[in-house]
This record gives C-alpha cells, sequence and structure tokens, in this order.
C-alpha cells in the first residue's frame, strides 16, 4: 500500500531522475553510517587529565581532585563555605540540596549537609552528579539521562557539583561517543554535554552567567 512518505520520496527520486529506489546507494550510506568513520582530529598531546582540568577551568568550572568518593561530602562543604554559601543552601526541605542515587549512602549529615537523593523540585539550589565520561579536548562532561541519572539534577539548581571519574576521561567527543556505543549500546534518550555554567550572550552580547541553567558548575575529579 502506498503511503505519503512514499509519494514524497518518489517525487524526490523523480526530480533527480532516480525512477527507482537506489538499493546499493541505500546499502553504502547505511554502512557509513554505521562504521561511524571519523574525521581529522588534533593531536593532544600531555596528561589527560590535566588538559581536562584546565580547559574546564577555560569554560569558567572550578576543579579540585579529591582522593576517593568518602570526602565528596567534606570537598562539597568546603566548596560551599569558600563561597560563602550556607550549608546545605537551606535547610528547609523544600529547598534542600539533591543528588542522585549513587550518591546517597555518602556522610553528608556528617559534614553538615542536608542533601537528599530525589528529583529536584526545580526549587533546590544545589544539584551534586556524577557523569558518564568527561571529554579532555574541551572540558566537558557527558551525561546520559535515565531514572538514576536525571538531568534536571544538572540543569535547574543554580550551583551544579559533578563527580568525574579520573578513569573515565577521554581525549575528544569521538571517544565519547565510542565509549557510549561500547557500553550502552544505543543511546539514551537524551545525551547532555556540558562545558560550564550556563551562558548567553543574548542582550548587548554581554556574557551572563545562569541565565538558563546553573550559575556555576564545580567539578571534583576522583
Amino acid at each position: 500500500m502506498s503511503t505519503a512518505r512514499d509519494n514524497v520520496l518518489g517525487r524526490v527520486r523523480k526530480a533527480l531522475g532516480k525512477r527507482e529506489r537506489d538499493v546499493a546507494g541505500v546499502a553504502a550510506a547505511e554502512a557509513i553510517i554505521a562504521g561511524h568513520a571519523q574525521g581529522p582530529r588534533p593531536r593532544l598531546t600531555g596528561d589527560r587529565i590535566e588538559r581536562f582540568t584546565q580547559r574546564a577551568r577555560d569554560m569558567e568550572s572550578t576543579v579540585e581532585h579529591i582522593a576517593d568518593r568518602t570526602v565528596i561530602p567534606t570537598a562539597v562543604a568546603r566548596y560551599l563555605d569558600g563561597l560563602q554559601l550556607p550549608p546545605a543552601l537551606s535547610a528547609q526541605k523544600s529547598h534542600a540540596g539533591v543528588c542522585w542515587p549513587e550518591f546517597a549512602a555518602l556522610d553528608w549529615a556528617g559534614a553538615g549537609l542536608a542533601i537528599e537523593a530525589r528529583p529536584t523540585t526545580g526549587g533546590d539550589r544545589l544539584g551534586i552528579t556524577g557523569a558518564f565520561c568527561a571529554i579532555a579536548e574541551t572540558g566537558t562532561m557527558v551525561i546520559l539521562t535515565s531514572a538514576d541519572t536525571p538531568t534536571a539534577t544538572a540543569l535547574l539548581p543554580d550551583t551544579h557539583v559533578a563527580v568525574v571519574s579520573a578513569e573515565r576521561i577521554v581525549d575528544g567527543m569521538e571517544d565519547a561517543f565510542a565509549l557510549m556505543r561500547r557500553e550502552r549500546g544505543a543511546l539514551p534518550r537524551a545525551v547532555n554535554l556540558i562545558s560550564g555554567p550556563s551562558r548567553t550572550g543574548d542582550i548587548e552580547q554581554t556574557i551572563v552567567l545562569g541565565a538558563h541553567g546553573p550559575f556555576r558548575v564545580h567539578i571534583l575529579v576522583v
């Protein structure tokens, strides 16, 4: 049965002088797509972790290297203290800091923080997330959306603290997508590439931070 799509594509083929579906051409195009061919890439030198750290700082993120995951709460508290932000940013439940479930068991209370492992309500001031991987070339974090890794935690609060595993810092974006295909197969519903705080230059070409997302991004490299 002919469909509207077939009719449209048929008219396109006719206009291009192709009377029938080019089976060989389609197969060749599909092979190119499946092969994930890479174009020219800059040659990166030096330490990958140091490069990521510098590029992230160039993008207005702050970065701290920590020994292991157990010190994440004290590192977050130290960061908030350094900015003279109140612990937990509020003692009220509706405005507590939120984190992904993977960080729920950490000793937040021992660090003087009220952090809850729940989806953000939109009024939360602090969001703590992990990252699928990070890109050294651009200082970018890659976050894949899922029930346990909600993107909103990274995008809605004023302050975003992200935990990045040093072992999962790759050279370039091509390596990040290759890692996704290798570990996840199909891509999730959304892939978020985060390079520093939210910014815009819409008004008089003046850069403003925090216009459409976090005002600050702090990265803990473990």
